[in-house]
């Protein structure tokens, strides 16, 4: 089957559906690419409300991003294991904060 689906995963995505290898996908490429786009929707879309917050609480941005990586790993959020991480880490990216340590 031809896939000429031009959105390019990046490899950080990627390694969440790897082999430990990283030679091969656990899951069909087309699955992985949409995992991927509703999580890069979602940073996108939490980047107003993270920015938000921060300014109201006054605080530092790891107690915003901390606040989202545990709403984000609850069972409720529908996000796979390691997408929570990757998604705060994209959105502190977007933000240009730094990644909370719990991701590196």
């Amino acid at each position: 089957m031809d896939d000429s689906n031009q959105i390019l995963v990046p490899p950080s995505f990627l390694a969440l559906y790897s082999t430990p290898s990283g030679l091969r996908l656990r899951e069909p490429i087309h699955a992985v690419r949409a995992r991927y786009e509703l999580c890069e929707d979602l940073a996108q879309a939490l980047v107003e409300q993270a920015a938000t917050a921060q300014f109201k609480s006054g605080g530092g941005t790891r107690e915003v991003l901390a606040g989202l990586l545990g709403a984000l790993g609850g069972t409720d959020a529908g996000l796979m294991p390691g997408e929570p991480i990757w998604v705060v880490t994209r959105l502190a990216e977007l933000l240009g904060w730094q990644a909370p340590e719990d991701a590196a």
